[in-house]
């Protein structure tokens, strides 16, 4: 089976694709990971296949427009007209992400996997083989059991599954039309721009990457949905802690875990010394990341050792607690380490991640970056790390979310596609 596999956006957006294309290589199939070249730092050290596509996107994180966009969540008359500036400005870099992944399609595939940012539908149907869409959040099938995460407004249960139909239109602005018509020469038709369907007009078999024990009770979600649990890429072969970081996980008690990934606000500065503060009001020890330049600390205590990155599924386990913006794939490593948590979300999902692990009762309350402060962090912290029944619902958690597997279950899924 030779399976494509598309997806974009940051370094937490690409590695759970890159564990699929490695569980693929695992059981004699053949894998080809399309993702930012940016991101070819993720292939190497498994030696997947990788074929680069243009960054598209990613090449705004540093944008001053984008950081306000990340701070405010989009909030306010000011951050909805910064959203479509965002917009506008993502479609030609988007473009060049599209004319890429046609470019690669040219190699051929039995089934083509992507991520809702990359509508690979429409490659698929250029190359007459299925299209599996695999996503990351629970933003894209309708549900009763909740409104849209994406949506920050509380609605009625009754208007829930209605409030995932905006999305599907969101997508084709963003470059479907383009991509379809205009790249792969497809004609028009009918419901082509929706990726649960296939061209038939029968349902698409969909992947989704997280667990379905930490979603809310009542799913019903149809059984040509597969919700398979959290997709986790295991630490490259060979790698080993710098000499700093394991002399300094040896030195004391064990450390909170502090990184927001790609996340990045306005001042940086700011939210470096918030941190800073934190750790020295909750009294604890701390490993921070600083992630795409979203935290910057100029002179960290002793108490504080900043670091670029280090493999979650290593890292995490050895921590006191793991504070993070509530990210699927770091509420996921985070999860699976069985260790408390402090969210601190930033924009759409994330926030919706957050309330899941307030109400799994493996973390405090959420704490928005937008209200964060020294004080606040630093009691979510002491929280995290000195309450006897978070700890305990952490690690009854973690135990399921480690046994579901859940690349191993999409490889399943595919053959099943292809039989």
């Amino acid at each position: 089976m030779r399976v494509l596999i598309l997806t974009h956006g940051t370094r937490g957006d690409v590695q759970p694709y890159a564990a699929l294309a490695l569980a693929l290589r695992w059981e004699g199939h053949e894998a080809i990971l399309a993702a930012p070249a940016a991101s070819a730092t993720l292939a190497e050290p498994y030696g997947l296949a990788f074929a680069p596509v243009h960054d598209g996107p990613n090449t705004l994180v540093d944008d001053p427009e984008v950081r306000e966009a990340i701070e405010t969540n989009y909030r306010g008359v000011r951050g909805k007209r910064i959203a479509l500036q965002v917009m506008r400005r993502s479609k030609p870099l988007l473009a060049r992400v599209l004319e890429d992944a046609a470019r690669v399609a040219e190699i051929g595939a039995d089934v083509v996997v992507h991520a809702p940012s990359i509508p690979g539908q429409h490659i698929a149907e250029k190359l007459g083989v299925p299209a599996v869409p695999a996503l990351l959040q629970p933003v894209w099938v309708p549900t009763r059991a909740f409104r849209n995460p994406m949506l920050p407004v509380p609605l009625p249960r009754a208007l829930n599954r209605a409030s995932y139909l905006p999305f599907g239109l969101m997508l084709r602005f963003m470059g479907g039309k383009q991509l379809r018509e205009d790249i792969l020469r497809l004609p028009r038709r009918k419901g082509a721009h929706d990726f649960l369907r296939r061209p038939d007009g029968e349902p698409a078999t969909v992947l989704q990457g997280f667990s379905p024990h930490v979603l809310p009770d009542g799913l019903d979600y149809p059984a040509w949905v597969h919700t398979t649990g959290f997709w986790f890429l295991p630490t490259p072969p060979g790698w080993e802690p710098s000499a700093e970081l394991a002399a300094f996980l040896d030195e004391g008690a064990p450390p909170v875990y502090i990184g927001f990934g790609s996340m990045a606000g306005t001042d940086p500065h700011r939210l470096g010394q918030i941190v800073t503060q934190a750790v020295k009001l909750a009294r604890v020890r701390a490993v921070v990341a600083a992630g795409w330049g979203g935290i910057r600390i100029e002179n960290p205590p002793r108490e504080m050792l900043l670091l670029d990155q280090a493999p979650h599924d290593w890292l995490f386990p050895r921590m006191a607690a793991v504070v993070h913006h509530g990210g699927s794939g770091t509420t996921g490593a985070a999860l699976a380490s069985g260790r408390p948590q402090v969210v601190c979300p930033f924009v759409a999902d994330q926030l919706f991640w957050a309330e899941r692990m307030h109400a799994a009762g493996v973390a405090p309350a959420p704490r928005p970056q937008r209200r964060l402060t020294a004080e606040d962090l630093a009691e979510a912290i002491r929280r995290a790390v000195t309450d006897r029944d978070i700890a305990e619902r952490a690690g009854r958690l973690g135990r399921v979310v480690r046994t579901e597997n859940g690349a191993a279950k999409v490889v399943d899924v595919l053959k099943g596609v292809l039989s």
